[in-house]
């Protein structure tokens, strides 16, 4: 690892934690020491889960996680979703409680409400997702697969399915606005929540 930590690098204790949801975690290890700008496929269910969300989707839950609730585990963006790090069994329980609170997709329901929330894909047990590299890349692309939360201890705090829940409901909510005009682009604004660390 590169010995100028930036914000929104992992830190070593970040990517021991990450490393140990594989099967190999040394070799994993020795990878990011060899290309600390590579990113990788970890398994998920038993380190971590992680639910994917539209990336401005998921801005929104962020800024609810942040500004009104406790915060977020780590958070990465890869190819245009947001890949929020949580708590394992989040991604058994979040869909079946997102149903029962009526905002869940099955049954398609013509409400408002509930076309509010955008499907989230929930990655748990056989599952696995590509997380971005420990480092902050300097190529171009960077901006397709980059942390915007990094893990930086080895024993993270991650949200469970009802602060995810909480989030993904008041999200919804925030996006939803009544006039007689045209809306405004809701999804304007953009920022780095890894800067409110």
């Amino acid at each position: 690892m590169s010995s100028a930590w930036n914000a929104s690098d992992v830190t070593p204790d970040g990517a021991a934690w990450l490393a140990s949801a594989g099967t190999y975690p040394r070799s994993t290890l020795a990878l990011w020491e060899e290309r600390p700008d590579a990113p990788v496929v970890l398994p998920c269910g038993s380190v971590f889960d992680v639910v994917s969300a539209p990336a401005m989707f998921g801005r929104r839950m962020l800024d609810r996680l942040w500004d009104d609730g406790p915060g977020s585990g780590p958070v990465a963006q890869f190819r245009g979703r947001m890949l929020l790090f949580a708590a394992p069994g989040t991604a058994q329980r979040l869909p079946a409680l997102m149903e029962w609170e009526e905002w869940g997709t099955r049954g398609s329901r013509e409400a408002t409400r509930t076309n509010a929330v955008p499907p989230l894909l929930c990655h748990g047990t056989g599952d696995a997702v590509t997380v971005p590299a420990p480092s902050e890349s300097t190529s171009p692309d960077r901006s397709a697969c980059r942390w915007l939360v990094a893990p930086d201890t080895r024993q993270p705090w991650l949200p469970g399915p009802e602060v995810l829940l909480w989030a993904a409901v008041r999200a919804a909510r925030s996006g939803v606005r009544i006039s007689i005009f045209p809306p405004a682009d809701q999804d304007a604004k953009v920022y780095d929540v890894s800067r409110r660390r």
